[in-house]
């Protein structure tokens, strides 16, 4: 292995990678942030093991002022590994990072030992490694964060998709219960799942019922109404209903044409509307006795 250029890490960690394995594994178990409940000893042995070798290698190979080039790619992928697996475990961000910031004592000690009294050139080795060591770490934060995220926008599509449930309340009758606000994104979610339905049931009438919605503004409506379009083109007319007394006045106040859709109050006088349409009647019963 040729070391690079003014850098004696390579080496350094070639011939005391058992002794600074231990120490690290030390230092992880007694840091503040430790969660040996969430990983075990052996796991987490395993891991520390692999990522001194993969940081053995990059330090051999590349150079230690940036950790962007080829040489620390797999590097970079073991810490992804890492990050994301903890982060899905329930480690924070800094629970997280501790993987790397914790290598330093170890390493710092093998340097001081290794440069004896070249005090100039142990502080210059101290901080190469120093900020190798931050870069690894503000990756994992980087790494940690975009998982959460992701796992945050996931975790909001499938509130949106159970959020606008699609029933069918009679053959040839869905009804659309909505309940918060409406977005372009929510919207989106909406049309697909009443177009779907009406496929999938051939549904002749869907009521949209905006009784859980808080507020009625332009945007909404806008977005209604290109929900009642795309439901009409499929082959279905749309009722809304939930019409309160204050949602009626802004509608008129903002001059919203709604007068090709039906509107009721209730989603009772919507449900009876839409058995008409399809042909039903509900007539009273005689009384059981």
């Amino acid at each position: 292995m040729t070391p690079v250029a003014n850098s004696r890490l390579p080496q350094l960690l070639e011939r005391h990678e058992s002794d600074i394995l231990d120490q690290w594994i030390k230092a992880q178990l007694a840091a503040p942030l430790s969660r040996r409940s969430m990983v075990s000893d052996a796991e987490l042995r395993d891991q520390s093991r692999e990522f001194l070798g993969l940081l053995r290698s990059a330090a051999g190979k590349g150079s230690l002022d940036s950790i962007d080039g080829a040489a620390w790619q797999a590097v970079r992928d073991g810490l992804t590994d890492i990050s994301r697996s903890r982060g899905a475990r329930g480690f924070s961000a800094s629970e997280t990072a501790t993987f790397v910031f914790s290598l330093k004592q170890p390493l710092f000690s093998a340097l001081r030992d290794d440069y004896g009294s070249d005090a100039a050139g142990l502080a210059d080795e101290v901080w190469k490694t120093s900020t190798l060591l931050d870069k690894l770490g503000l990756l994992t934060t980087e790494v940690y964060q975009k998982g959460r995220e992701e796992v945050i926008a996931r975790q909001q599509e499938e509130m949106l998709e159970l959020s606008t449930p699609v029933v069918k309340l009679w053959d040839g009758v869905l009804a659309l219960p909505m309940i918060g606000t409406l977005d372009s994104a929510r919207t989106q979610v909406v049309m697909e799942s009443l177009l779907q339905r009406i496929v999938e049931t051939g549904a002749e009438v869907a009521i949209i019922d905006i009784t859980g919605v808080p507020t009625v503004d332009t945007l909404v409506a806008q977005h209604l109404i290109k929900t009642i379009t795309a439901a009409r083109l499929m082959g279905a007319d749309c009722i809304i209903s939930g019409i309160r007394p204050q949602i009626a006045a802004t509608i008129v106040h903002l001059g919203v044409d709604l007068s090709t859709v039906i509107t009721k109050a209730t989603l009772a006088d919507a449900f009876a509307v839409a058995l008409s349409r399809v042909g039903l009647v509900v007539r009273p019963g005689s009384a059981r006795s």
